[in-house]
């Protein structure tokens, strides 16, 4: 739960109160979290809150949290009757990358905008093709490459195709998400041109009582 009156809790006050549904208009919450990151020292913001956490929101925030291959996954704030959550992603040193994760081409099951905290990391957009049968990805092409420090926002819709090739070692992030819009989400690996369907573990108990 981010406290009330801190920046976060600022920006969780303003898409409270949208009164327009965020999930269609994630446009609306791109414009609004663009001003916002940019008028708040956010880092130390953060800080504060998180040394200010009573024992049990802290274990809260470890329990929604998780390791990816290239980062570390904290949910700061998820209340199930709002259309958002907030994370911190503090990226692993480049050296303990793991490959299929930040680093494929991927799309996610939700809408995101995020800012950088620390660090930077070089961004790049792609277009890609599905296959009509399987659909998987069968080709990307790469758009743009984008190389983003320091107070650089962003903003991306679950159709959108993107990968973080490389990052400064201690990059962190804060983003906010839009609940999900996709059952799952696809990535393409560059070397190997293979290309996953990632769905969710919680979405499969139904598939897993099947199975026994």
């Amino acid at each position: 739960m981010v406290t009330r009156g801190s920046a976060v809790g600022e920006l969780a006050e303003q898409l409270r109160a949208a009164d327009v549904d965020l999930t269609s208009h994630w446009t609306d919450v791109d414009r609004w979290f663009g001003t916002w990151a940019q008028g708040h020292g956010l880092r130390a913001d953060l800080r504060a809150h998180l040394l200010a956490l009573p024992t049990d929101q802290a274990n809260a925030i470890i329990r929604r949290s998780r390791e990816t291959r290239t980062h570390f996954a904290w949910c700061l704030r998820d209340q199930p009757d709002e259309p958002f959550t907030f994370w911190l992603h503090e990226y692993k040193e480049q050296r303990d990358w793991r490959a299929g994760y930040a680093d494929s081409v991927h799309n996610h099951r939700y809408h995101f905008c995020t800012t950088i905290l620390r660090g930077g990391y070089q961004h790049e957009r792609y277009s890609a093709q599905l296959s009509p049968q399987s659909q998987l990805i069968t080709t990307t092409e790469l758009l743009t490459s984008t190389p983003c420090p320091v107070g650089a926002s962003d903003s991306l819709l679950a159709s959108d195709f993107h990968r973080i090739p490389r990052a400064v070692d201690g990059t962190m992030t804060f983003l906010v998400k839009s609940r999900e819009v996709t059952p799952w989400s696809l990535s393409y690996d560059p070397l190997t041109q293979e290309s996953q369907r990632h769905v969710p573990v919680e979405s499969r108990l139904s598939q897993l009582v099947s199975r026994l």
